[in-house]
């Protein structure tokens, strides 16, 4: 989180803007959340370059629940295709084999999760409902640098993208796109709220075991307040937007989330300790797995990591090694100090 939002959060926390209530004390159908929710959904359109015929839905339950609730929404036509790059794509797939049919287009798990596949050798079913892909793996450090495109394939389908922990670093292009969804809890706020961005074509496509709280045509037209919205999360996140806007918006996000993976890539690659696995075209600029060649090293590392007030380096258990995240909020000072650091424990260990 960036230390200007939690700055003016906590001079918010008992009185927002002289109402006399903090926000965790308004209805979310009083004026004032309607304020902070207008804003909110405002400035988000205008940092990802939403286009009209988008609709913006502020959810729960994270990108686990939508795994769910995008089939619940899309499947009408039975089969979803699945590429397959990591552990959330993976879980998106067995989630939806509950609701459809979950053909797998692409698989990467032969190498390990470090490479994509060409969408041109993806084997793609004859009228999937949708296509899913993970634009970005949290655990295994695999980006898509550009979406692709499935007209240019053959396919009419809509593409889904699970944007988690990648979404507003970067621009989206919503010509290729049906659907996005994502946790907030990476570079939009505080964990509870869900991003769903869906084109208005795919609203009225529902399964009828899909609970009227999920239902996307239900939360667009009550503006994501059909259930009470986790209104807190959302003025957190609105506070997150008025800071991205103030950076310069996601052109500007970009170039700094490049030069912070840059940099941090550059130290691994020039070392003799650590390694990256992961093919340098689909690099996540967003969350960096490495390894040290030497795993008896790793608690040593972790521990001088810690000294040095370097925390949540520890990979992910399904992988292990480390991982250091960049996100948004994460300034290149402090890549710059992980890197020092690196290249301290290398030349006293090596």
């Amino acid at each position: 989180m960036p230390d200007e939002v939690l700055h003016q959060a906590a001079a918010e926390m008992l009185d927002w803007h002289g109402s006399g209530m903090g926000v965790m004390e308004m209805s979310h159908r009083g004026k004032e959340f309607g304020q902070i929710y207008a804003e909110a959904e405002a400035d988000l359109r205008e940092l990802l370059a939403v286009p009209a015929h988008f609709k913006l839905l502020f959810m729960q339950g994270g990108g686990l629940a939508e795994n769910a609730i995008v089939p619940m929404n899309l499947s009408r036509a039975g089969t979803a295709d699945f590429v397959v790059t990591g552990s959330w794509s993976q879980k998106s797939a067995q989630e939806a084999a509950k609701y459809c049919t979950a053909h797998e287009a692409a698989n990467t798990h032969d190498s390990g999760h470090t490479t994509l596949a060409d969408p041109a050798t993806w084997q793609l079913s004859a009228k999937p409902a949708y296509v899913h892909l993970c634009s970005n793996e949290t655990i295994h450090g695999v980006e898509v640098h550009e979406l692709p495109d499935l007209k240019a394939l053959g396919c009419e389908a809509p593409l889904v993208i699970d944007f988690s922990s990648h979404v507003a670093s970067r621009p989206v292009d919503w010509s290729r796109v049906g659907l996005a969804f994502g946790g907030a809890q990476k570079n939009l706020g505080p964990a509870g709220l869900t991003l769903v961005v869906v084109r208005d074509d795919l609203l009225d496509q529902a399964l009828p075991l899909c609970p009227s709280a999920f239902t996307y045509k239900t939360v667009a037209a009550n503006q994501s307040m059909y259930n009470t919205p986790p209104t807190y999360a959302i003025y957190i996140a609105g506070l997150v937007f008025k800071w991205l806007k103030a950076q310069g918006g996601m052109t500007a996000m970009e170039a700094r989330n490049k030069a912070k993976a840059e940099l941090l890539y550059a130290a691994i690659d020039a070392s003799s300790l650590y390694q990256n696995r992961v093919a340098k075209n689909c690099r996540s600029r967003m969350n960096v797995p490495f390894y040290l060649r030497q795993e008896s090293l790793n608690e040593a590392f972790l521990e001088g990591a810690r000294a040095r007030q370097l925390l949540q380096l520890k990979g992910h258990k399904s992988v292990g090694g480390m991982r250091a995240s960049l996100y948004n909020a994460m300034p290149l000072e402090g890549v710059q100090a992980l890197v020092t650091y690196m290249r301290d424990f290398e030349a006293q260990h090596l």
